[in-house]
């Protein structure tokens, strides 16, 4: 798995809703790379790439925002796109996990045998 397999994942969740950095790590096929994710996450923060991948929309599998680097940016880009965050940086993973449909974009793209989207779809 490379960062950019990750950026190509996590490019995949729409606006207003997010995944958790196992959930990306799963559907990038490394269910135990969620420590990878945060790396790669973390990468962008001096990238010309950063406002291109939308870091924001990755939280812990908690449901709470994590990053120790740009907490409180993260809560407002997540509110700007319609996430409901509350005071403890908690957002409800039953009504805003993007997980299923990013593995359906993943399988639906894979089959169309596209070679960008085989590698996302294997990572």
């Amino acid at each position: 798995m490379r960062f950019a397999d990750v950026y190509r994942v996590v490019r995949l969740i729409p606006k207003g809703m997010v995944m958790s950095y196992s959930g990306v790590a799963r559907q990038c096929g490394r269910p135990r790379s969620a420590r990878y994710v945060g790396f790669a996450l973390h990468a962008l923060l001096r990238s010309p790439a950063r406002d291109r991948v939308p870091w924001w929309r990755v939280i812990n599998a908690q449901g709470r925002i994590s990053n120790q680097y740009a907490p409180e940016e993260q809560r407002r880009r997540l509110e700007a796109e319609g996430v409901i965050v509350g005071d403890d940086l908690r957002v409800d993973m039953r009504l805003f996990d993007a997980e299923l449909i990013v593995r359906q974009k993943l399988r639906r793209s894979a089959t169309r045998g596209h070679p960008d989207n085989r590698a996302a779809a294997g990572c």
